[in-house]
């Protein structure tokens, strides 16, 4: 009877390391300056969101973070009355459930509505403005001013202007008449029987006043009157002369 020899168990393969996830929280808090959005992030709980969405590498998650001086120049609508779950979507608002480039923003999503996390009420329109790329949401139109890290699955953009929802605040106010456009300065033109201005310099301080009509033919006639009467007595005088002689 032959005895093969004990063959060692062979050593179970390598386990690949699992690949290294975005930090978020590390991300805004370092990238730029988007304290303001981070403690909003922070306070509702939402960072965990998304940072659930970073961490799937099958979709990602591109995130439109406003700056700090968005939020301190946001004069209405108010965020301070929202509700807890109101100021959550606002937040998700911020976000697509998946990783987009620019130009996939730019190419493949200009002129179209894109469902953000927040739900299918929540949308944002992308437009491609020559090169710019402008994310609107019926109150808000803002451009992206910056892209703050792009790499899938985790895309971040800079905005300027905080994204405001219309399934939150409803339709945004018509512009008031102090923030419309002044009207085109257009010459107004005469009143019924007001005379145009001339087009001729003004006349000076010491040029003559114009006289009345009326005055001028009274002094045009005691000329001629008196003109007159000398003549009458060049005549009779000459003629007394003449007599004499």
């Amino acid at each position: 009877m032959v005895y093969s020899p004990i063959q060692p168990p062979k050593p179970p393969p390598p386990i690949s390391p699992s690949p290294p996830f975005v930090n978020v929280t590390d991300l805004l808090s370092l990238a730029g300056p988007f304290h303001t959005f981070l403690a909003h992030l922070t306070a509702a709980q939402t960072i965990q969101t998304f940072q659930n969405q970073a961490n799937d590498t099958n979709q990602g998650i591109t995130i439109f973070a406003p700056s700090d001086s968005a939020f301190s120049s946001l004069a209405a609508p108010s965020l301070s009355n929202l509700t807890k779950n109101q100021l959550n979507s606002l937040l998700l608002f911020h976000a697509f459930p998946n990783f987009y480039t620019l130009t996939d923003l730019s190419k493949n999503l200009t002129n179209s509505n894109v469902t953000t996390m927040a739900g299918n009420s929540f949308t944002l329109n992308i437009q491609d403005s020559s090169g710019l790329i402008l994310v609107g949401s019926g109150w808000t139109k803002t451009s992206i001013s910056s892209s703050v890290y792009s790499a899938a699955p985790v895309a971040v953009y800079q905005v300027d202007q905080v994204l405001i929802p219309e399934a939150i605040f409803g339709a945004p106010p018509p512009l008031s008449p102090s923030q419309s456009p002044p009207p085109p300065n257009v010459p107004s033109s005469p009143s019924k029987g007001q005379t145009p201005p001339s087009d001729n310099a003004a006349p000076s301080d010491n040029a003559p006043s114009p006289q009345p009509l009326e005055a001028t033919n009274n002094k045009s006639a005691s000329h001629r009157i008196g003109f007159g009467v000398a003549t009458c007595l060049v005549s009779v005088s000459s003629s007394v002369f003449m007599t004499l002689l």
